[in-house]
């Protein structure tokens, strides 16, 4: 980043920050190496040790005449006594440091401050960079990072095509690290060391160890790769990285490794797109050999290299459940792809089901949630199940419309909120007007109704009516329906924006 000229200090010098690459010497650039040479000042962290990796790394290039800045770090992971704690000792120190490399800039010398990897990608070198380089004319030479030389040396891509590569610390919490490792295809954990244990544990909890491999020290001397799962918590250094190589073309189980290794996974996709994905969700339909779904709730899963994707019509729950079990019993991992979550209205009971039978007790199935529809359409209007409701399906498909009405009155007569699925489609126009009428017998025709339809999707439309208002012909197979209790409140804010909510207390009375 350049200051611009009416910026900048008379007669000041030029900072530098300067990538060294990820250990080896002659991984680093030309730039990097002419930068040094023409710098008056060299300046580089440290631990209260004095050993600095990347003055060591740069030595060949560091003359005697070179001023040697050492920005000795006051704590590094022990306790401090400071005022502001560990974060303000920090706060300090940079400060402090910023402000000695500020005197040799203000005397109108050259600055290059080392910093191992690439200067601006967990570097050091980037708290000095906000403190100075709005004030001095700065230029950041790039250097290889520790994520490129440690792919380089498992020999094994890193991301392909359209996968999406996640870097993270290993500082952050395990189950957060889990959460991530479980959604994204390839992954760089930075910062091991005294995190390993953490580490390790969210990669087993993801399901991911199996894929998982470890690169220390990469290119430097004492260097080491190996598989995750072997490596000794005991002998990691900070300077270490945990890796998930490109899925794509990567071993994966053989057909012919029997029931053991095959399972389905019944996953829900929530109400529309990627958005509505949980990271568990997105882990278990990339790790699949097979997608196995409604050809519509497929279409919502992107195409990965590798994987086999069986659509199929929305009526055939139960072939599409026994043709996903019999994958899994050969072998294979299979995902059954279901809107919403599985578990409401859905797949995981048809696939339960049939797992059931004798001829699939041995195959391993699980249910992953998902977001569902009444909950989407509830979120965009408000808060109208905000206390106790009902789930009830006006689809006569699969139990008698005399049930269907049996139940619509006991939640009426309960003074339960209803959220109402399937309320129609084109073979199904009678039961919202029937629901309706029999509904308007227990509450009052001012009751708001919400009516959400492809909520999360390109044609969302998500309006609040009366109950007696409420028009079956502008109900189809792609609406829910919520309808409020006696306590449900309607009111439009102060924006123009209509909300819908239930109180938590019910009146004692």
């Amino acid at each position: 980043m350049s200051v611009p000229e009416q910026q900048r200090t008379t007669g000041t010098g030029r900072l530098y920050g300067v990538g060294l690459g990820p250990g080896d010497p002659a991984l680093m650039t030309v730039r990097a190496v002419q930068i040094i040479g023409e710098a008056d000042v060299v300046a580089y962290h440290s631990a209260r040790h004095g050993r600095s990796i990347a003055r060591s790394i740069a030595a060949q290039y560091i003359r005697a005449d070179h001023i040697e800045e050492a920005l000795v770090y006051p704590v590094t992971t022990e306790t401090t006594d400071h005022p502001g704690g560990y974060r303000g000792a920090l706060d300090d120190f940079y400060t402090e440091a910023a402000a000695r490399l500020a005197a040799h800039l203000d005397a109108g010398r050259t600055v290059a401050v080392l910093a191992e990897g690439d200067p601006l990608f967990y570097g050091s070198y980037q708290h000095m960079h906000k403190r100075l380089a709005d004030r001095y004319d700065t230029e950041v030479i790039p250097g290889v990072t520790s994520v490129s030389a440690a792919a380089a040396r498992l020999g094994t891509p890193l991301v392909e095509a359209e996968e999406v590569l996640t870097i993270l610390p290993g500082t952050l919490p395990e189950e957060e690290l889990t959460a991530r490792l479980a959604a994204t295809d390839s992954a760089v954990v930075m910062k091991l060391g005294r995190t390993f244990p953490a580490v390790r544990r969210a990669f087993e909890a993801s399901g991911r160890l199996p894929e998982a491999r470890y690169v220390e020290r990469a290119t430097m001397a004492g260097e080491r790769t190996g598989d995750l799962a072997d490596t000794d918590a005991d002998s990691v250094p900070y300077f270490a990285v945990a890796v998930l190589p490109s899925r794509i073309d990567a071993p994966r189980p053989s057909p012919a490794a029997g029931p053991d290794s095959g399972e389905v996974v019944v996953v829900g996709t929530g109400p529309a797109g990627p958005l509505w994905l949980t990271p568990e969700t997105r882990g278990a339909l990339a790790a699949a050999d097979d997608l196995v779904g409604y050809t519509t709730y497929l279409d919502r899963v992107p195409v990965r290299p590798g994987q086999q994707r069986h659509g199929s019509d929305n009526k055939v729950e139960s072939e599409r459940a026994e043709f996903a079990l019999d994958l899994a019993r050969r072998g294979r991992r299979v995902a059954v792809v279901s809107g919403g979550d599985p578990g409401v209205f859905a797949m995981a009971t048809a696939v339960l089901e049939v797992a059931s039978q004798d001829a699939y007790t041995d195959i391993s199935v699980r249910v992953l949630p998902g977001v569902t529809a009444a909950n989407a359409a509830a979120a965009r209007a408000g808060a109208p199940l905000g206390h106790d409701y009902a789930t009830i399906s006006l689809s006569d498909r699969l139990k008698p419309w005399e049930v269907i009405a049996e139940r619509l009155r006991a939640a009426a007569t309960a003074d339960l909120v209803m959220a109402l699925y399937n309320p129609g489609s084109r073979s199904r126009t009678w039961q919202v007007g029937k629901a309706r009428d029999l509904l308007l017998e227990h509450r009052s025709p001012d009751t708001p109704v919400v009516l959400g339809r492809d909520v999360g999707g390109p044609a969302e439309s998500v309006r609040t009516v009366r109950l007696a208002d409420l028009d079956p012909g502008e109900v189809d197979m792609r609406t829910i329906l919520i309808v409020g209790s006696s306590q449900t409140r309607w009111v439009r804010r102060g924006d123009g924006r209509q909300i819908v909510w239930t109180p938590r207390r019910y009146p004692e009375d």
